[in-house]
């Protein structure tokens, strides 16, 4: 017979025998109404009361400061025709987390942005956050990378530097970098005017990068100042042409042309070759970039001999019809001997000039001290710059009298022995032109009357070098090339040799510099080319022309009333002189 069954109890084991007390249970009630009160009420303060700290964490998040680009100023000519001007572009750029490209997809975006596959793999493959893929392209290529419509690829508003006139005013102007700011020329100078102030925005932004919310516009964008410069656009065309033209017939190195307004000094045309384009800068080389009127020193040979002839006249020493013993065409300092190409005997002190001779200029020139011989070159402006605030504007080298020996006085009243820049032997010409008065030379278009110049030689010296200076462009001359029909002209022409390793070489720099029309000068044109190689190397036959091509353009597109009848020129055989016989030692 079975047994009934006993009934389980469990009150053998002493530890569940033993009963909570009841205070624990209400105590741990009362601790988790108590959290959950103190969470209720933080979350009602954070959201409702005080929500800076929730939304300031969001915002760190998801809220960006967006730049808001000002559009850069213009640059203009005087009579207001662009010649820069701001255009916008798109740039791309990625958030390489979120750009997972498919092969196909990457070689589609790298073919629409001009990249190697392999680059672009790259620059997807950075741990940072933003990347750019391509800088400043067109509208129209940045629609078809938005076409694609690729996760983590974005775009933004850019602008880029457009200049129409290319390479006819590159030096002049210069360029701006992939950023809009200014590099080079006039970009560079007027940086702070041109760029003007970015403005700033809030949005917010997606986990993509998206703008889904624009908050508030922080600061507004100040755009750019438009800026005038003195350049006429014909005359700086005229200018840029004669000069290639003229590079390419005598196979020159390089060369420069700077045209001035006699009447204000401002500068109409600034011409330099070899240039560029600053629109396509992909194979730019330093020597393309170089500003040779402003930044390049030479020295300046025989268009110095007028300001020694001046300098004469006006202490008295001499007359126009004085005459003067150059010695057969010699004459010698020690070792050092200093001649002519030609011998002339007796000329007058106007003749000198017309003809170029090298001994009667050193012949006035010895009549002065290097004391008084350097005051009148540095109040002329030569050895300091002329204060345009171009970038790497060159003072030139004309060292303290003290250090002079006597050949070395001999050799800087026919321009070698020192040195110059074109726009600084320019500006020294309008002593002629203006009767003897210097003015401030100016890059920007002068609104009213210009400014206040300083006078260094008489209006009674000032005319009388006009009329000598008209001589050494006439028949009898070393520059009868620079003569232009309805117009009489003034000049000098220039043969230096060029100085290397201390040395005198047969290179040559020809230059020339004048201004018409004589009776009332409206224009002055200085004309530089290095180094022409094609058979010809005087300034009266290389440099003197494009003088001529360049002004008589220049003065009918300016309505200047002709001074002289429009006869044939008399284009006889020109005189040299002594304009490329230095003394070949170093001084």
């Amino acid at each position: 017979m079975r047994k009934k069954a006993q009934p389980v109890t469990l009150n053998h084991n002493p530890l569940l025998k033993r009963e909570l007390p009841a205070w624990r249970a209400r105590l741990v009630l009362v601790g988790l109404l108590g959290c959950s009160v103190a969470l209720v009420a933080r979350a009602a303060w954070l959201q409702g009361f005080n929500n800076e700290f929730l939304q300031a964490k969001g915002e760190s998040r998801y809220s960006r400061v967006l730049e808001v680009p000002a559009t850069r100023g213009r640059i203009t000519d005087r009579n207001g025709d662009i010649l820069a001007i701001s255009t916008p572009v798109r740039s791309i750029w990625a958030i390489p987390s979120d750009a997972r490209l498919s092969p196909a997809d990457a070689r589609a975006l790298a073919a629409l942005l001009d990249m190697n596959v392999a680059d672009l793999n790259a620059r997807l493959s950075s741990a940072r956050d933003f990347v750019y893929l391509r800088r400043q392209l067109s509208p129209e290529q940045a629609e078809r990378v938005a076409a694609l419509k690729l996760p983590g690829i974005h775009q933004q508003q850019e602008y880029r530097r457009y200049y129409p006139g290319g390479e006819t005013v590159a030096h002049l102007l210069g360029f701006t970098g992939v950023d809009d700011r200014g590099q080079e020329g006039i970009e560079l100078a007027f940086d702070q005017r041109l760029a003007g102030k970015s403005g700033s925005r809030r949005v917010i932004k997606d986990r993509r990068g998206e703008i889904i919310e624009d908050v508030e516009s922080i600061r507004l964008p100040r755009d750019g100042e438009d800026i005038a410069l003195s350049i006429d656009g014909k005359i700086q065309y005229l200018a840029y042409t004669a000069l290639r033209d003229t590079m390419q017939k005598h196979k020159a190195k390089a060369g420069a042309v700077v045209v001035l307004d006699a009447r204000t000094g401002e500068v109409l045309a600034l011409a330099n070759a070899p240039t560029y384009n600053p629109n396509n800068r992909a194979n730019l080389t330093g020597a393309q970039l170089r500003n040779r009127v402003i930044t390049d020193t030479f020295e300046p040979g025989s268009t110095m001999k007028p300001f020694i002839a001046a300098l004469a006249l006006e202490r008295g020493k001499v007359r126009p019809d004085t005459q003067i013993d150059t010695q057969q065409g010699r004459i010698t300092f020690g070792r050092h001997t200093i001649s002519d190409t030609s011998r002339h005997g007796l000329l007058s002190v106007a003749e000198i000039v017309q003809k170029s001779s090298n001994v009667g200029s050193v012949k006035m020139a010895m009549e002065f001290s290097p004391d008084e011989m350097w005051a009148f070159y540095d109040a002329l402006g030569f050895g300091s710059p002329l204060g345009l605030g171009f970038p790497g504007e060159a003072a030139g080298r004309l060292r303290a009298p003290r250090t002079w020996r006597p050949v070395e006085q001999a050799t800087m009243s026919y321009g070698h022995g020192l040195s110059t820049t074109l726009i600084q032997i320019a500006r020294g010409y309008l002593a002629f032109a203006r009767d003897g008065e210097l003015l401030p030379v100016s890059l920007t278009r002068m609104e009213g009357l210009p400014k206040a110049g300083k006078r260094v030689i008489s209006p009674e010296t000032a005319r009388e070098m006009r009329t000598i200076l008209e001589m050494a462009s006439g028949p009898g001359g070393t520059a009868p090339r620079a003569q232009i029909a309805g117009y009489r002209v003034a000049g000098k022409t220039g043969t230096a040799h060029k100085l290397e390793g201390g040395r005198y070489t047969t290179k040559y720099v020809s230059s020339y510099v004048g201004f018409a029309p004589v009776s009332s000068p409206r224009l002055i044109v200085a004309v530089m080319i290095d180094e022409p190689t094609a058979g010809q190397h005087y300034g009266g036959a290389v440099a003197a022309p494009v003088f001529a091509r360049i002004t008589e353009s220049a003065l009918r597109a300016l309505g200047v009333a002709p001074d002289a009848p429009l006869a044939p020129l008399q284009l006889a055989r020109p005189t040299h002189g002594g304009e490329a016989s230095a003394a070949r030692e170093a001084m």
